[in-house]
């Protein structure tokens, strides 16, 4: 697999970083098989491998080669909805364990690239929730009380706050921001592969192999791949955008959906936090990296369908229009941004914005997780670690109870 770095459709963080190509031989035999090198699949991988469980990761194409490579750097807390939403279809005990779950994820992240001394950027900015009316900063408010309620921190800023964050002049819509401290930043592709390589290192093998089938023999399942076929007594799946391909009960329920993405060329710097707006009511992000460029995303309400069930990674030109709007509109002397490079991904949503993990029906001692609707980066150190120990255990801790298959809210 060749990457050129001049390719327009490369996202910025696979420009800036090649993406890692799996290189281990097909082993005959595993005794755990994790299938798919994103988010997921990595962090379960690096987690068995820590607690010296043999296992091999099977990757198509490259880390972080999906979702993950394709994605707006951030690192923060909580789902796809806000808290409030979240209350009213969770209830606020169980909202509250779940943010907190996420919120976990997101240490967890902090901690290992630490410990493993991974490259990648990753600086805690804190994630900027702009208002763009009052009636959109009281929303905030209320999402700002109830999770100061339940434990959570943030902080409410009125509009000279706001300014204060941003180093250019505010349009006259933007009313004031909500501020969650712990938010952070990252390169996407250091990250993953930074994470790969330290798995590697406590004992794992990556492998470059699509897989075709999974088949249960007696109390093992055989995998078929492109490169060979492998016994694995215990298998993980963590295809997310990709899943029903292998877990056919997850067809219509997690549902690929497109992402695209544009990068500017890079400017003095401007934007110190994780930002978003909903210009869109699909939402917009961006960020400023270190080397100046600005890395900003959304608009999918914009798309056809929203988007969804597509499952082509290339970028349109409509949505790309729609996205170059987003900045000059909020801070005008940003009329003058020079696009360097436009992308597209595919994420995974499900019809009430939470993830699915749950042992698959179709196969003995296999687990999955997918669906993460746009928000798997909290999510991926913690379920991943989940999907780890039900490897080891045999059996998925209840603790990820509220987001099995058999959840009311997907029926």
């Amino acid at each position: 697999m060749h990457i050129d770095p001049d390719h327009d459709s490369l996202s910025y963080w696979h420009a800036t970083q090649e993406p890692m190509i799996p290189v281990d031989d097909v082993p005959a035999t595993a005794e755990v098989v994790v299938v798919g090198g994103g988010m997921l699949g990595v962090w379960s991988t690096y987690w068995l491998a820590k607690a010296g469980v043999p296992v091999v990761l099977l990757e198509k194409s490259a880390i972080g080669w999906g979702a993950t490579g394709r994605n707006g750097g951030f690192l923060t807390g909580g789902a796809a909805t806000g808290y409030p939403a979240l209350i009213d279809l969770l209830g606020r005990e169980t909202a509250r364990q779940l943010f907190a779950l996420t919120m976990l994820g997101q240490e967890l992240a902090h901690e290992v690239v630490h410990e493993e001394g991974i490259d990648c950027d990753l600086r805690r900015t804190g994630t900027l929730s702009l208002a763009l009316s009052a009636s959109g900063l009281d929303g905030l408010q209320t999402h700002y009380e109830l999770l100061r309620t339940d434990g959570f921190a943030g902080e409410m800023l009125d509009r000279q706050a706001t300014q204060a964050l941003i180093n250019t002049p505010l349009a006259e819509e933007i009313a004031g921001a909500f501020l969650a401290p712990t938010g952070g930043l990252l390169h996407s592709s250091r990250y993953l592969a930074g994470l790969a390589r330290a798995a590697q290192a406590h004992g794992a093998r990556i492998v470059r192999a699509e897989v075709t089938g999974i088949h249960t023999a007696g109390d093992h399942n055989l995998i078929a791949t492109t490169a060979g076929s492998i016994e694995a007594e215990r298998v993980i799946i963590a295809l997310n955008a990709w899943t029903d391909t292998l877990v056919p009960e997850t067809t219509n329920v997690i549902v690929p959906t497109r992402g695209q993405i544009l990068a500017y060329e890079p400017r003095e710097p401007i934007f110190t936090t994780a930002t978003g707006a909903d210009i869109t009511p699909t939402g917009e992000y961006w960020q400023q990296t270190p080397d100046g460029s600005i890395v900003i995303g959304g608009c999918r309400a914009d798309a056809p369908n929203k988007d969804s069930g597509v499952t082509d990674m290339t970028a349109t030109p409509d949505v790309i229009a729609k996205i170059e709007g987003v900045l000059p509109r909020l801070f005008p002397n940003l009329s003058d941004l020079q696009v360097a490079r436009r992308w597209a991904g595919l994420m995974a949503f499900t019809p009430d914005y939470l993830p699915v993990v749950d042992a698959a029906q179709s196969s003995v001692s296999t687990w999955y997780g997918g669906g993460f609707c746009g928000h798997g980066m909290p999510f991926g150190p913690i379920i991943g670690r989940y999907l780890a120990q039900a490897a080891v255990d045999g059996t998925l801790s209840d603790d990820v109870g509220i987001l099995s298959r058999s959840r009311p809210s997907l029926a």
